[in-house]
């Protein structure tokens, strides 16, 4: 069902209440999502992006009671990835000639991901689309923002910008609007989608928005390809995204462990007295990487001026749970951030070593020598695990 935003915008895209995993397995979306597809009427019909294969069907037929598709002069395509372009196929078969307005990656990764030869139009930074007396779109590159093909698309008259992944969250809601929504829900959502996906491309993000506030163009409105729109003072996540852009962290430690039989998990929670014993103001997280959710605890890092990583010693190795999580951080490449390593084990005890290694891997500045406790820790080894927490912080 189409909602009108403006007397000339109408969201046509799909609800997903269902969604828990998205890009395979790799990211949760506890509260769903939503694939925002927008339909401009003015003297010339633009459609703008689709929604994921799954609903292109659905998509087609409820947009052919919106309109006669025949009737749609333009589409453009701000980013070539599924969720956005899965309904492309179905559509075009319906209207073959309507030219797709994208970036020169975005046709390129289009042909590759659907092996169609459209009508391509492509364009860059600055190229402008008459649609109307008062109403023209310009086009803005965003590349990495979050894949190389990424573009904004600005309406003059209605003063909309549509985003596309920037400034968006996994976030379902028939509600549509950030002033309509839980305010709690939407900052976790949109916090969370930054930390996991755009965090690697912070410098870029920090740069793409100086350059468009740089046009000083009027926004009155955010319209993203995820979750909800910002209506109400749409400012505002463009001042998060500045903050979160340059090495964010808030007054918090994240403790994240994996345990076999608990000694780990007991050491863990001894250098977390620890750091309270001498802050008590800092706040202070601990996660078992085995029975957590990864998003979440990259979310919690993210926030995070410092870490701590724990793991028994599994065949002269680290647990698989701390493993994946440093691989990720790895990848999403944390500024400005302190840690340290700790674990249990039983003979061989190189866990601590690995821990330290692949957080040096991660660009995490190491702020002191690791801790490891024989066996299941006595109460000598707890008073030891709470003095390294109380070094930990004093060196922060």
């Amino acid at each position: 069902m189409a909602v009108k935003m403006t007397d000339r915008v109408s969201w046509v895209g799909k609800i997903d209440w269902e969604l828990r995993r998205f890009h395979g397995d790799e990211y949760s979306t506890h509260r769903g999502s939503s694939y925002n597809s927008y339909l401009i009427r003015d003297e010339k019909t633009v459609l703008i992006d689709t929604v994921w294969e799954p609903f292109a069907e659905e998509f087609v037929e409820n947009l052919k009671k919106e309109i006669d598709l025949n009737e749609i002069d333009y589409i453009v395509a701000n980013h070539a990835e599924i969720d956005h372009s899965g309904a492309l196929p179905l559509l075009l078969k319906e209207i073959p000639h309507v030219p797709v307005y994208c970036s020169s990656n975005g046709a390129k990764i289009l042909k590759a991901h659907f092996h169609e030869d459209w009508n391509f139009v492509e364009v860059k930074t600055g190229d402008e689309l008459e649609i109307g007396e008062n109403n023209k779109l310009i086009f803005i590159e965003a590349r990495m923002l979050h894949w190389p093909d990424s573009m904004f698309t600005y309406m003059t008259g209605e003063s909309i910008l549509f985003s596309n992944d920037a400034f968006g969250q996994h976030y379902a809601s028939e509600l549509l609007y950030n002033d309509l929504v839980d305010q709690g829900e939407l900052y976790q959502e949109a916090i969370k989608y930054y930390a996991n996906i755009l965090t690697p491309f912070s410098s870029l993000v920090a740069n793409k928005i100086k350059e468009v506030l740089g046009f000083n163009l009027p926004v009155d409105m955010i319209a993203t390809s995820h979750g909800i729109i910002w209506r109400d003072n749409p400012g505002q996540i463009i001042e998060k995204y500045l903050e979160w852009a340059g090495a964010y962290q808030e007054n918090q430690i994240t403790i994240v462990y994996d345990t076999m039989w608990n000694a780990t998990r007991k050491m863990a929670e001894a250098i977390a007295e620890g750091i309270k014993s001498v802050d008590k103001d800092v706040n202070i997280k601990l996660f078992n990487a085995a029975n957590s959710d990864k998003n979440d605890v990259i979310t919690e890092l993210f926030k995070s001026k410092a870490m701590l990583f724990g793991s028994s010693t599994v065949n002269k190795s680290i647990m698989h749970a701390t493993g994946g999580l440093l691989d990720m951080i790895k990848g999403i490449g944390f500024k400005n951030k302190k840690g340290a390593a700790f674990g249990s084990y039983g003979w061989s005890g190189e866990s601590v070593g690995i821990l330290e290694e692949r957080l040096k891997d991660a660009k995490i500045e190491i702020v002191q020598e690791g801790i490891k406790e024989l066996w299941n820790p006595d109460e000598d080894a707890i008073n030891r695990c709470i003095e390294f927490g109380k070094e930990f912080v004093g060196k922060l």
